[in-house]
C-alpha cells in the first residue's frame, strides 16, 4: 500500500522494531494522527487462538470507562412492557415483527447495535442473513440477548463495545478518539485488555497474546509490549 509524503514523514516518529509501554504507545498514536477529523484510536490484538475450534473462540463485551466518543444508535426487539422499558432507557428504535420487512426488503440499517429479549430471537433469527455478515446479530455472550433491556441499552450508550476474533484470529476494537486525554485512552485500553486477558480460552495451549498494535484511523501502527499483560 502506497502512502503519501505526509504519512511517511509522520511514520518516521514510530520505531517499527520497538515495542512500547501502553502510555508511550498512546502518546505516539496521538502525535501521529494528522487527519482533519477526530480519528478513532483502534487496538488490534493478534492471538494464538484458532477460531475454527469453538472452544478457542473469544467473544464478549466490555464497558469502556470513558466511552468510545461515538454516538451509538440502538435498536431493541421486544414486546409488551419491554418496549416501553427500552424506550425509557434511551433506545433509538424499538419494535418487533413489523421491522422485519423494513430491514429485509427496504434495506433499513440505520443502527449500530441490536438488542433482543430472548422471546424475540425467533423473529430476529429470520434476519440472520442480513444482520450476521454485518456483525449485528444479538448474542447472549455480548449481553445483547437479555430480559434486562434497561441495563443493555444504558451500557451500550455509556460505551460498551463488543470484541470477537475475526477470521485471522485478530481482535479489532475502538478504544476512543484522538481528542481524548492520554489518561482517558489509557483507562479504556486497560479495561479492554483486562477483559481480553480474562477471556483466554482454557483449551488454548501456548502463547495467547502474540502482538498488540495501537493506531489511529489514518495513522501508523504502534506496537505495545505484550509482556505488560
Amino acid at each position: 500500500m502506497k502512502h503519501g509524503k505526509k504519512y511517511n514523514e509522520i511514520a518516521k516518529l514510530v520505531d517499527r522494531s520497538a515495542v512500547y509501554d501502553p502510555e508511550e504507545a498512546i502518546a505516539l498514536v496521538k502525535k501521529t494522527a494528522a487527519a482533519k477529523f477526530d480519528e478513532t484510536v483502534e487496538v488490534h490484538i493478534r492471538t494464538g487462538c484458532d477460531g475454527r475450534h469453538a472452544e478457542q473462540q473469544i467473544r464478549g463485551a466490555v464497558v469502556l470507562p470513558n466511552g468510545t466518543g461515538k454516538t451509538v444508535k440502538v435498536l431493541v426487539f421486544a414486546k409488551g412492557d419491554k418496549l416501553a422499558e427500552a424506550e425509557a432507557a434511551g433506545a433509538d428504535y424499538t419494535g418487533g415483527e413489523e421491522l422485519i420487512p423494513k430491514i429485509q426488503k427496504d434495506g433499513w440499517l440505520d443502527f449500530d447495535v441490536v438488542v433482543a429479549t430472548p422471546d424475540m430471537m425467533g423473529v430476529v433469527g429470520r434476519l440472520g442473513k442480513v444482520l450476521g455478515p454485518k456483525g449485528l446479530m444479538p448474542n447472549p455472550k455480548a449481553g445483547t440477548v437479555t430480559m434486562d433491556v434497561t441495563k443493555a441499552v444504558k451500557d451500550i450508550k455509556a460505551g460498551k463495545i463488543e470484541y470477537r476474533l475475526d477470521k485471522t484470529n485478530i481482535v479489532h476494537v475502538p478504544v476512543g478518539k484522538v481528542s481524548f486525554t492520554d489518561e482517558a485512552l489509557l483507562q479504556n485500553f486497560s479495561a479492554l485488555m483486562d477483559a481480553i486477558v480474562k477471556a483466554r480460552p482454557s483449551a488454548l495451549k501456548g502463547q495467547y497474546l502474540r502482538s498488540i498494535t495501537l493506531a489511529s484511523t489514518m495513522g501508523p501502527g504502534v506496537k505495545v509490549n505484550v509482556l505488560k499483560f
